[in-house]
Parts: structure tokens; C-alpha cells; sequence
């Protein structure tokens, strides 16, 4: 699978997510200028965390009209994978390739923490290397994780079982149902606010977000 890393003004969560790429899928993803118009082929795209343009306006709101997401609404389109995790799961939000919002938190202050994630299907391109109702540790780093929708798409969501990750401890910041990362209709766009790649080497103190790219990485 070759996968590819979108770079926005702001962004600081392009390494780590190579890192995490490149132990399972073994060859080092592309990163990609969030000016160009051209994705090049690829099958998976992925937009980290940070904070592009500064969270200007709302985060993830002006990284949302940069050029290059008009390449991946049309890769996305295609049916191909795009995985968003903190910003760029605002991001996606923003751009209309998710459902929601992400919000200030709850307590209006910035959270970093680890926190521990529920996994509420293992049937997808994402999951299949976790166990069904796994939790496992992932650290958050957000000031905007405050997920909220309207109610008709938040039942239709977990009607539809896409939600993907719901928090298993406290829900800190404040997420609607608790829901910490959901799935587009056609289960190919994946966006979560806590950081999978933070924790895929015992070096960083645990393998518990590994499961996800090796998931990635057998699709």
C-alpha cells in the first residue's frame, strides 16, 4: 500500500506518523506540500496532528481549503483510504469527508494525557488487527477534541455502526457519546483525535497503536 503524508503550515505530527508507516508497511510514506494537486497514486492518505495555520479561525478550518484537498475529496471519492488523526480529523470534519465537529473541550483547557479507546468493530481496513471490544492506550494532545453532531447524525452513526472508537475511561473533553474516532459511510475515511502513532515501539513506551498500521499494512 503506498501511503502518503500531507504537510500543512502548523502541522508537527508528519514524523511520528512516518515512523509508525514505515515500521508496518516498510518503506517510508511520501510527504506531500499542502500546495500541490497531485497525490500521485497513492492508496492510503493521511493527515497528522498539529496545528495547521495556527488553528486560525477554527482548527483545521483554512487547512480544509488548501489545494491538495481537492486531490484527496477526489481520491476519497475513488474509494480510496484517508486516515485523519487530532487536526486532521478536524480537518476532515471541516472539508465534509466526515460528519460533526470537533469543539473546545469541555473544560476549555488543553488536554495531554494518555487516554484509553474502546474498539466498536474489528471488520475494517483500520481494526482488523485489534480484538473486538479491545481497549488499548493512546495519547491525546488537543485543545479541540470536544466531538459534537446534531442528534439525527449521531444516531444515524451509531445505527450505522460507524463509529470506531468510543473513550473507555473519562471522557475528559467532553465528546458527544463519547465517541473518539468515527468511520465515513463506506468505512475507507477514519478519523480519531487520540495519536495511535505515539505509542508503536517499546522505545516509546508501549505498542498498544500499532495494530492500526499493521491493519493498514495487510489491506
Amino acid at each position: 500500500m503506498k501511503a502518503g503524508i500531507l504537510i500543512f503550515p502548523g502541522i508537527n505530527r508528519e514524523r511520528d506518523m512516518a515512523i509508525a508507516l514505515r515500521q508496518s508497511f516498510g518503506v517510508a510514506p511520501r510527504f506531500i506540500w499542502h500546495k500541490e494537486t497531485e497525490l500521485g497514486g497513492l492508496d492510503l492518505v493521511v493527515i497528522p496532528g498539529g496545528f495547521s495555520f495556527g488553528d486560525y479561525l477554527r482548527a483545521g478550518a483554512m487547512a480544509a481549503h488548501s489545494p491538495i484537498m481537492q486531490a484527496v475529496k477526489a481520491h476519497a471519492a475513488r474509494g480510496g483510504y484517508v486516515l485523519g488523526v487530532c487536526n486532521g480529523f478536524q480537518i476532515l470534519t471541516e472539508a465534509g469527508l466526515l460528519p460533526g465537529a470537533l469543539l473546545r473541550n469541555a473544560g476549555l483547557r488543553f488536554l495531554s494525557m494518555d487516554t484509553e479507546l474502546q474498539v466498536l468493530r474489528n471488520d475494517t481496513v483500520f481494526t482488523r488487527r485489534f480484538g473486538a471490544g479491545e481497549v488499548f492506550r493512546a495519547p491525546m494532545a488537543h485543545g479541540d477534541g470536544n466531538y459534537t453532531a446534531d442528534a439525527p447524525t449521531l444516531d444515524r452513526l451509531e445505527g450505522e455502526n460507524l463509529v470506531a472508537f468510543r473513550y473507555a475511561g473519562e471522557n475528559c473533553n467532553g465528546s458527544a457519546r463519547r465517541i473518539a474516532g468515527i468511520f465515513s459511510t463506506n468505512l475507507r475515511i477514519l478519523g480519531l483525535m487520540p495519536h495511535p502513532e505515539n505509542l508503536v515501539d517499546p522505545l516509546m513506551g508501549g505498542t498498544d497503536g500499532k495494530p492500526l498500521f499493521d491493519s493498514l499494512a495487510a489491506a
